[in-house]
């Protein structure tokens, strides 16, 4: 799908990169990092909005602590037509189990991420997809979401070698116990996290007070994990390309993890159960700079990697924070 390329400047950047590593900041403290009057900083903020570069401001959560599994499906098309693949889609974004669901190309043409507390029931909705669906589908890969390692955007948005925040997102021990008035502040919150603690309070019927302080315990018992920016890297110039890696000696893991922790352009480490050995994820111009980047990592790792794959979002038709069941 094509977009439209943006040019922004040194501000906007610095903007956008304190509102991905914090985006519940306030205009004030965002404005003093950057060296901006907080007027400014909101009309610059409005303007990303507007331009599309800014889609939304979310949050972060841990649904493991939640109790959810959570599945992510790779599946790739055979005997399609617009239409059905139109109709598969529709029906995937009206689950109440899918949380994601991308239309990507490469390996694969559909991944679609559902978050599960019981997977008897789950089965029977599985079934039901199958006798719809499944001659349509000359692969299905199903992998188990366990934790991302993900790098904040330093060294994409100021193009030169920084060192990076990393932060570690989904995983946890053990399910956390929460209450009602907890998954309606993480239900209202998810999708917006910059909406204030008063406009919370309003739609709940508690004092802005009960919300801060249950936000702030949330953040302790590490459901609430970060509160990020959506941003529409594509009008930046940049694409979302994730690489995923068959090791042909798997002893290396942690050594290439490492080295490819320090290309730039690397911005999150997926781990996952029953697919690949390796899933790295990169913001790229365009795609000889994914092959460069392999290339660099075969001379570096020689006989280390067996084969490769890759995809890149085309459209996202679902985002959602939680499964609305």
């Amino acid at each position: 799908m094509y977009k439209i390329m943006y040019k922004i400047d040194l501000k906007d950047k610095k903007i956008l990169y304190q509102l991905d590593i914090n985006s519940r900041q306030s205009l004030t403290q965002i404005g003093k990092k950057v060296g901006l009057p907080k007027n400014v900083v909101l009309y610059r903020i409005k303007k990303l909005e507007k331009e599309g570069i800014i889609k939304n401001f979310h949050t972060v959560i841990n649904a493991h602590k939640l109790g959810y599994t959570i599945l992510r499906f790779y599946f790739k098309y055979q005997y399609i037509t617009p239409r059905i693949k139109e109709e598969i889609i529709d029906y995937f974004i009206k689950s109440n189990y899918t949380t994601i669901v991308h239309t990507i190309e490469g390996r694969y043409d559909l991944a679609i991420y559902i978050f599960i507390e019981n997977i008897t029931e789950f089965y029977s909705f599985w079934q039901k997809t199958l006798s719809l669906y499944r001659d349509y589908f000359t692969e299905q890969v199903l992998s188990f979401y366990i934790e991302e390692d993900l790098y904040d955007f330093a060294s994409v948005f100021f193009e030169k070698k920084t060192k990076r925040k990393v932060k570690k997102v989904f995983g946890g021990k053990k399910p956390v116990k929460v209450d009602n008035i907890d998954k309606k502040i993480i239900r209202i919150i998810g999708p917006n996290a910059r909406i204030s603690a008063n406009e919370i309070a309003k739609e709940i019927g508690i004092s802005a007070v009960t919300v801060s302080n249950r936000i702030k315990r949330l953040k302790e018992k590490g459901i609430i994990q970060w509160f990020k920016t959506n941003i529409d890297f594509a009008k930046l110039g940049y694409r979302w390309y994730k690489v995923d890696i068959v090791l042909r000696n798997h002893k290396k893991i942690k050594q290439i993890i490492n080295y490819i922790s320090e290309n730039p352009k690397f911005v999150c480490l997926d781990k996952t159960i029953g697919y690949v050995d390796l899933e790295l994820e990169f913001l790229f111009k365009n795609i000889n700079e994914l092959h460069q980047t392999m290339e660099d990592l075969s001379k570096k790792f020689p006989d280390t990697i067996r084969n490769y794959n890759f995809v890149y979002v085309v459209e996202t038709h679902k985002y959602r924070y939680l499964p609305s069941n």
